[in-house]
C-alpha cells in the first residue's frame, strides 16, 4: 500500500450494517468537469439478509437524483456524509440506481492543466466515498465495474480487465470516449481507483500467464527499463513464494504526478510516485524495487484477504513489508536481506524508547505496523520453518480469500503446522511495546556478513593505528559494501593525513556506495585530494555528484567555470537536483555567461511554478531564497503551495511564509497580494496574516 502512510478504521455504527445487508455488485459511470467535480451514475445490487430500517451508503458532500430501488422511485435522505435509504427494499435481492454529483475535497486529485492534466484517486483507508458513493467499512466487499467518460486523447484506467462499455450507461458524451473495466471478484471500496491522463504502456506475461502492464508518460520512455527493472521476476517470485496463485486477472502499475505516498495497491492497478521513474544512474539513488514488491504483495495481503479492523492492520502492512524484503533477497542475496533487517532492527530499537503502542492496536505507529510487523513475521518464519510457514500461509489465504480476517485466524493456521509456541510469540511480538532486540540479533548473527559487520562496527573507538591493517585488507577484499562504508564512516574524525591512504583506497574500490561515503567524509576537500575527489563528478549516482559539485564549487572558486561547464546539462533525479543546483551556482558565479543569467533565473523561477511537481517546486524555491532573500518574484508560487494536496509541500509553504511575515516588507507584499489571489489561496494566506 502507499508506503507512507495512513491507516484505515471502520466506523463502529456502519460496521454493523454488513450483518443485515450484503452489497454484491456495483456498476459506475464517471465523468468529470473542468473543475474538481465528479458526475456519476451508479447501479448496485444488494441482498437484505435481516430486517433493517435504514441502509447507509457513505457519500461525502454529494447530490443525488433519479434514485430508484427495484425500478421504482423512492424517498431517501442525504446527510451530506451518507445516503440513507429507508423504503422500497425487501428481504432478499434488490437493485438500486441513481445519478450523483460530488464535490470532493480529497481522494480524487486533478493535477496539471489542459492537455497536461492527470486525474487520479487515493482511497486508502476510507476515502473513496468522497468521489463515489460506496462503503467506508472494509468488511463490505463488492464486485465493481467502472465506466469512465474521458477525452479521446487521454487514457483512463480502473480496476479489473478492460471490457466493452457496460449496460448502465447514458449515450456517449460529445467529444468523449468511454473506457470500461470490470472486476470478477469482490473487494473493499478503498481499493477502487481511477487514473486518467496521457500514458503509454508495455505488456508482458508472468510465468503463470497473468498479463502485466507497465505504464509511463510518453516523455519517460527512455526510463522504462530502470523504472520497471525486475518487475516480472518479482511477480514470479512472490507468486511462487506465497504459494497461492495471483488472485486477479491482470496486474498493472501506473506512475502519477504528485502522488501522496510511495505507492498504493489498488486491486489489479497499483499507482505509484513519479519519484521512482528513473534512468540508469538514478536507479542507484532511488528505485522502485521495494515499493514494487510491497504493492504487489498487497494484492494477496490486503486486497484478497483484508483485515477486519485497524487493530489487525499489520496483517496487511507487515506481510507486504516482509515479502518485499524477501523479494529483495531473491534479487540481491542473503547479505543484502540481512543488512536490511539489521537497519530496520536498529530503527525499531531506537523508536521503542518513545513508541510504546504495540502492533495489535489500531493506534500503533506506521513503523510498528510495517517494519515491526515484518520482523515479527521473520521471527515466525525462521522458528516455524520455511516450508511449514508456507503451508500455513497457503491454508490461511485459501480459507479467507476475498474475506476479512483477524490476527488469531492467521495464528491458528500456524498452530496447525507447528509446535512453536505461537501464544508466547503473540505476547512478545504483537502485544508488547518493546522491540525484542536480543531475539532479533540472534537471528541476524546466523549470517556471516552480519558478524563481520558487527566486528568492524565494534572497532569504532579503537585507535586507527590498531585497526589500519585490517581496514586495508577489508577495503581490498570482496566484502559486502556496508562493511567498507562503515570503515569510511569511522574515519570521519580522524586527521586527514592519517586517513588519506585509506580514503584513496576506498575511492579506488570503484564501488559507488563506498565512494559516496567518502564524498561526505570531510567538511573541506584537501588540495592534494582534489583531483581524486573530482572523479566523483563522474560517478553513477546523482546524489554523489550533487555532494561533490557543491563542495568543489564552494571550496575552489578559481575553478568554478570548469566545474560549471562540465555539469551543464545535468538534470539528475525527478526533483531536478543537479539542474537546480547548477542554475543557482551559475547565477552566483561572477561573470559566468553574463549574457544568459536572466535566462537562467527565468528557468529557475519557472521550476517554482505550478507547472512542475511539488518536489521540483520546493527545491527551486529553496534555491531562490538562497540566492536572494528579498526576491519577491517566487512568492506567489509559495502562496499557491498553501493549497497543494501534498501536505509536505503545503507545510513547507506555510512554514516559509510564517517566517517571512516576521519581516515588515514581506508582510506588506503579502497583504497587497491578497486581493488578487484565487479564493482558495486567499483564504489560506489570510489565515496566516491574522495569526498572532
Amino acid at each position: 500500500m502507499r508506503h507512507l502512510f495512513i491507516l484505515f478504521f471502520s466506523g463502529m455504527v456502519f460496521a454493523q450494517q454488513t450483518r443485515f445487508v450484503d452489497f454484491k455488485t456495483a456498476e459506475a459511470g464517471i465523468s468529470f468537469g473542468l473543475n474538481p467535480r465528479v458526475h456519476g451514475e451508479a447501479a448496485y445490487t444488494f441482498n437484505v439478509i435481516n430486517r433493517i430500517d435504514t441502509i447507509r451508503i457513505d457519500a461525502v458532500n454529494m447530490e443525488f437524483s433519479h434514485l430508484t430501488i427495484n425500478g421504482k422511485a423512492v424517498n431517501f435522505r442525504n446527510s451530506n456524509k451518507q445516503l440513507l435509504l429507508f423504503e422500497g427494499f425487501k428481504k432478499g435481492n434488490n437493485t438500486l440506481s441513481f445519478d450523483y454529483t460530488a464535490n470532493p475535497k480529497q481522494a480524487i486529485y486533478f493535477v496539471g492543466k489542459n492537455e497536461n492534466t492527470q486525474i487520479w484517486t487515493q482511497g486508502q483507508g476510507k476515502y473513496t466515498s468522497h468521489w463515489f458513493p460506496s462503503f467506508d467499512d472494509v468488511n463490505e466487499k463488492v464486485i465493481f465495474s467502472v465506466n469512465i467518460y474521458h477525452p479521446k486523447n487521454f487514457n483512463a484506467i480502473s480496476n479489473g480487465l478492460a471490457k466493452a462499455p457496460g449496460s448502465y450507461l447514458k449515450p456517449e458524451i460529445a467529444n468523449n470516449m468511454i473506457s470500461s473495466y470490470k472486476m470478477e471478484k469482490p473487494m473493499s471500496s478503498y481499493l477502487l481507483m481511477l487514473a486518467v491522463g496521457k500514458f503509454d504502456h508495455r505488456s508482458e506475461k508472468s510465468s503463470s500467464g497473468i498479463p502485466l502492464e507497465y505504464y509511463y508518460a510518453p516523455e519517460d520512455s527512455a526510463k522504462f527499463e530502470p523504472t520497471y527493472r525486475y518487475s516480472k521476476r518479482i511477480f514470479d517470485y512472490l507468486e511462487k513464494e506465497i504459494g497461492v496463485a495471483y488472485p486477479w486477472q491482470i496486474y498493472r502499475q501506473i506512475p502519477v504526478r504528485d502522488f501522496l505516498y510511495g505507492g498504493m495497491e489498488n486491486t489489479t492497478s497499483t499507482l505509484f510516485n513519479m519519484t521512482y521513474v528513473v534512468d540508469d544512474i538514478g536507479y542507484n539513488d532511488i528505485n522502485y524495487i521495494n515499493v514494487n514488491a510491497h504493492e504487489l504483495a498487497h494484492q494477496w495481503f490486503g486486497d484478497m484477504v483484508t483485515a477486519k479492523s485497524g487493530k489487525h492492520h499489520w496483517l496487511q502492512e507487515g506481510f507486504a513489508t516482509y515479502f518485499a524484503l524477501l523479494a529483495e533477497q531473491e534479487l540481491f542475496g542473503e547479505d543484502h536481506f540481512n543488512y536490511r533487517l539489521y537497519e530496520i532492527a536498529e530503527q525499531l530499537q531506537q523508536a521503542a524508547k518513545t513508541d510504546t503502542i504495540p502492533i495489535l492496536n489500531e493506534k500503533a505507529s506506521t513503523l510498528s505496523f510495517y517494519q515491526k510487523g515484518a520482523w515479527a513475521l521473520h521471527v515466525l518464519r525462521e522458528n516455524v520453518g520455511h516450508e511449514k510457514f508456507r503451508k500455513a500461509l497457503k491454508n490461511y489465504l485459501g480459507k479467507y480469500q476475498f474475506k476479512n480476517v483477524e490476527t488469531d485466524e492467521f495464528l491458528a493456521e500456524i498452530k496447525k503446522v507447528s509446535r512453536y509456541d505461537v501464544d508466547a510469540f503473540k505476547r512478545r511480538w504483537l502485544e508488547a511495546s518493546d522491540f525484542p532486540i536480543q531475539e532479533a540479533l540472534a537471528l541476524l548473527k546466523k549470517n556471516r556478513f552480519i558478524n563481520q559487520y558487527f566486528a568492524v562496527a565494534e572497532m569504532k573507538d579503537t585507535p586507527l593505528s590498531q585497526k589500519q591493517k585490517q581496514f586495508e585488507t577489508l577495503l581490498a577484499s570482496d566484502a559486502f559494501y556496508p562493511i567498507k562504508e562503515e570503515i569510511v564512516y569511522q574515519l570521519q574524525d580522524v586527521p586527514y593525513n592519517d586517513k588519506k591512504a585509506l580514503l584513496l583506497q576506498a575511492m579506488r574500490t570503484n564501488e559507488w556506495h563506498v565512494r559516496r561515503a567518502v564524498s561526505s567524509n570531510f567538511p573541506d576537500v584537501p588540495a592534494d585530494f582534489r583531483s581524486e575527489y573530482e572523479t566523483l563528478l563522474d560517478d553513477p549516482s546523482y546524489v554523489t555528484r550533487e555532494i561533490a559539485l557543491n563542495k568543489l564549487w564552494s571550496q575552489f572558486p578559481e575553478e568554478r567555470v570548469t566545474f560549471l561547464d562540465k555539469s551543464d546539462g545535468w538534470i539528475g533525479l525527478n526533483d531536478r537536483n543537479l539542474r537546480i543546483l547548477w542554475l543557482a551556482m551559475a547565477l552566483r558565479t561572477k561573470d559566468y555567461r553574463a549574457d544568459k543569467k536572466s535566462m537562467y533565473y527565468e528557468e529557475l523561477l519557472l521550476y517554482a511554478s505550478a507547472d512542475f511537481e511539488t518536489e521540483v517546486r520546493q527545491n527551486a524555491i529553496e534555491n531562490l531564497i538562497f540566492l536572494d532573500k528579498s526576491d519577491k518574484n517566487y512568492l506567489p508560487f509559495l502562496v499557491n503551495g498553501l493549497v497543494s494536496h501534498k501536505w509536505q509541500f503545503s507545510k513547507f509553504a506555510r512554514d516559509k511564509i510564517r517566517a517571512q511575515l516576521k519581516k515588515q516588507n514581506h508582510r506588506e507584499y503579502y497583504e497587497a497580494l491578497l486581493e488578487s489571489l484565487p479564493a482558495n489561496e486567499k483564504i489560506q494566506l489570510d489565515k496566516l496574516l491574522k495569526e498572532k
